[in-house]
């Protein structure tokens, strides 16, 4: 039986796909910019990826997927988006790596069971409503003993819920930011899980690029426009990054975030997920 909301999500991102210029997509800058905070944590607790499996689960344009390529990994690219899994693959092709492409619903992964290193899912959770089954096919997707890395947008700052009411055309409609309940969630189904939230006083770019450069959200992503900022850009930004730094790790200032990050790992010895 069709889904309404997986429809609706994979006509979206068909769309946006079909829009790309695969030489414009920024790989790199999306794990070394200066502003791909939540990435770079990643990438330093990943740690080395060379022969590592990982599955990108929601790989979009493909970005994260290339990138651990680059570095190494035999990576899987899924999908609900059959544009968007064939836009990954195809960027894999322009920068030199192949990958293997999914095309399947996050609650319906069509991958092997326990043959993962590592679970990647960016921006993925807050597209799902029934998250329990997204997390259970992540848990059967890793080896026992694999780490997933999730990161997604938190529910809270007014800021960010003013853009998200600005930012109709770039967004989909069933999108859903996380809650801490989500990280209790998690919990049920991963050990160890930890969580870093990033974006408060930093947000002041979003502010400057609608105020300053006059740029409306529904004319560009700003959360893609980041990555194309360079340390002599952002001279004024890194001081409201490090104090960030502090107010992320006070717990109730913490909840004005834009973004967490969530990572743990399935036990070593595994019971079935029910």
């Amino acid at each position: 039986m069709s889904n309404p909301v997986h429809d609706r999500e994979s006509t979206f991102h068909d769309q946006w796909a079909a829009s790309v210029d695969l030489k414009a997509v920024r790989v790199r800058e999306a794990f070394e910019s200066s502003a791909a905070l939540e990435n770079r944590f990643i990438l330093r607790s990943m740690g080395r990826l060379e022969g590592k499996r990982l599955l990108d689960v929601g790989c979009g344009l493909g970005e994260s997927s290339v990138y651990f390529a680059l570095k190494g990994a035999t990576v899987t690219a899924s999908d609900i988006s059959p544009g968007m899994v064939e836009t990954a693959v195809n960027l894999g092709r322009l920068h030199g790596v192949r990958l293997d492409g999914v095309v399947a619903a996050g609650e319906e992964l069509h991958v092997p069971p326990d043959h993962y290193d590592l679970v990647y899912a960016a921006n993925t959770l807050h597209h799902v409503s029934n998250r329990g089954n997204l997390l259970k096919q992540l848990h059967r997707a890793l080896k026992p003993g694999g780490r997933v890395f999730l990161w997604d947008p938190l529910a809270y700052n007014p800021v960010i819920n003013v853009y998200r009411r600005m930012a109709t055309q770039v967004r989909t409609a069933d999108e859903s930011p996380l809650t801490f309940r989500d990280v209790g969630l998690i919990r049920e189904y991963f050990e160890n899980v930890r969580h870093r939230e990033f974006w408060i006083l930093s947000l002041a770019l979003f502010l400057k690029y609608y105020v300053v450069d006059r740029i409306h959200p529904n004319q560009e992503r700003y959360w893609k426009r980041i990555y194309g900022e360079s340390a002599r850009t952002l001279w004024w930004w890194r001081p409201l990054a490090a104090i960030d730094s502090a107010l992320t790790r006070v717990p109730l200032v913490r909840r004005l975030a834009w973004n967490i990050v969530i990572w743990g790992n399935k036990p070593a010895a595994v019971q079935d997920v029910v």
